[in-house]
């Protein structure tokens, strides 16, 4: 069994209450790990590009507001 497999399983066992409070858990988990994540990307350039395509298309009237 793998250990995604013993979590699932693990998962499958919880109660409502116990399911509910690990959602709220792993939505902040998720959160912080796609936060962290963006910021090495944006850290090592990897948004540079889209941060320049953005830029002209605002620069050359195509954006409009929200």
């Amino acid at each position: 069994m793998t250990i995604v497999e013993g979590i699932e399983n693990k998962v499958e066992k919880l109660s409502l209450k116990e399911l509910s409070e690990f959602r709220l858990w792993f939505a902040k988990y998720d959160a912080n790990a796609w936060d962290a994540q963006i910021e090495a990307d944006a850290g090592a350039g990897k948004l540079d590009d889209l941060a320049k395509e953005a830029l002209a298309e605002y620069e050359s009237g195509k954006a409009r507001e929200i």
